[in-house]
């Protein structure tokens, strides 16, 4: 079938590549004109391991397309995906302009265009919104459109991407969640995830949209919840590492192994923002959650320390080695990372930035207004080596393990090594200056 991919950000490039692997014919839409030509030409907007060949390969077998006229990508389409951001808002509200003006251009574009011969367009929302907001958008859509358009059917199908694995992830998740109430719709995504290898559930679009919600605030409640507990062990003198490894192979009470890793605080696009946009929602209907308000707090304290801790030293040149949320991702969009760096410029530190596939000049969209908001001065301080962020450094703070870093701490260590990652092996953490996070 033909598809309309709306947002070619991390989810929208992704979700595109994998339809149009498939054999649907796929019309990528996003208003900024970088991001268009790079599918064009085969080349992913965004770093994720595997989706440059297959945008090659769908790009040159024709089956991938991309523009930011949303009108070539949705007339003779039978569905349309929405893959936009939802930021959160200055008080933590769910920001969903983009949503709605994919909306709008959709509604003009059915207005103006016959889109599927049958008569009827489904529009899929793949974003994270609050619940409720897939049936608003139905019911503006039904009271929009003239008599004589084709009938619109929505739906929710909230996406499971982890960046760094979302190939893989798109093809195995572990269900493909469809939130709608028309038959018609839920008939059109069996069509369209027809080789996705997991179940599919049919659910209210309601439950879709929060199912999204209480996936990532579990995650981040799992991330913090074993962070606290790390800073409590390591002052009694217990690896915590070891704690939560016995911890995780109880498969049938702990669930799963998950984010249960004691580490730095979480960041990303997903976790901070939909736990603020739930806290929004608790406080508008007066519920109390302090469980989740306490994550957010927890998740600074863990910044806060490695501050203090930099600063109780001796020196002034701190070699920081990565930068963006997780390895092997290039969004910096709420790292805790970016704030570390933050804060120590603020404070008069001489910081060195290493991180193994950030390059600033491919940064596009929020993730370059993010960086450039925060840290604007941040080529004249990245490194293309580790061992270059480590000249000189009195002390080494490492966000996560990467090709050559550990090689680079034996040959020159510096005074001392702040490990938030838990993961460079014995022989840097017998170096004399070495010392874990929270073990």
């Amino acid at each position: 079938m033909k598809v309309a991919v709306f947002g070619l950000g991390y989810v929208g490039t992704v979700s595109a590549a994998c339809l149009a692997a498939n054999g649907h014919d796929v019309w990528g839409v996003d208003p900024d004109a970088s991001k268009v030509a790079a599918v064009n030409d085969g080349c992913s907007p965004v770093v994720e391991p595997g989706l440059d060949k297959v945008l090659a390969e769908t790009v040159g077998a024709g089956r991938l397309h991309a523009t930011v006229s949303p009108l070539p990508a949705v007339e003779g389409a039978e569905v349309s995906l929405v893959c936009v951001g939802t930021p959160s808002t200055t008080q933590g509200e769910t920001n969903l302009t983009y949503v709605h003006r994919v909306v709008e251009d959709l509604v003009k574009c059915l207005g103006t265009k016959q889109t599927d011969p049958s008569g009827f367009h489904t529009l899929v929302v793949r974003s994270t919104v609050p619940p409720g907001t897939v049936e608003a958008i139905g019911a503006n859509i039904a009271a929009t459109l003239d008599a004589s358009a084709p009938g619109v059917g929505v739906a929710m199908c909230p996406e499971f991407l982890r960046e760094g694995t979302g190939i893989a992830d798109f093809y195995s998740p572990p269900f493909t969640v469809i939130g709608a109430k028309d038959e018609r719709v839920v008939e059109v995504l069996r069509r369209l995830f027809d080789f996705v290898d997991s179940p599919m559930r049919v659910v209210d679009p309601r439950t879709a949209e929060a199912l999204k919600y209480a996936s990532n605030a579990f995650h981040a409640a799992k991330v913090s919840f074993t962070n606290e507990l790390g800073r409590i062990f390591r002052h009694l003198g217990v690896d915590s590492r070891e704690v939560m490894g016995l911890f995780c192979e109880d498969e049938q009470l702990n669930i799963s192994p998950r984010y249960l890793r004691p580490g730095f605080a979480f960041g990303g696009s997903c976790l901070p923002k939909d736990l603020r946009s739930l806290l929004h929602l608790a406080r508008t209907a007066s519920i109390d959650v302090p469980l989740l308000s306490g994550a957010l707090a927890s998740n600074r304290l863990p910044v806060a320390e490695v501050v203090d801790r930099v600063v109780r030293g001796d020196g002034r040149q701190v070699a920081l080695l990565g930068l963006s949320f997780k390895p092997g991702s290039d969004d910096l969009r709420e790292s805790p990372y970016v704030d570390l760096a933050e804060s120590l410029l603020g404070k008069g530190y001489d910081v060195r930035i290493h991180d193994p596939v950030l390059d600033p000049a491919a940064l596009v969209g929020t993730n370059l207004q993010y960086i450039e908001s925060k840290l604007p001065h941040l080529k004249r301080i990245l490194t293309s080596q580790p061992s270059e962020a480590l000249a000189g450094a009195h002390v080494a703070v490492v966000a996560f393990r990467s090709p050559g870093l550990v090689d680079a701490l034996l040959d020159a260590p510096p005074a001392r090594v702040i490990d938030l990652d838990g993961r460079l092996g014995p022989e840097v953490e017998a170096l004399a200056g070495y010392e874990g996070i929270s073990w």
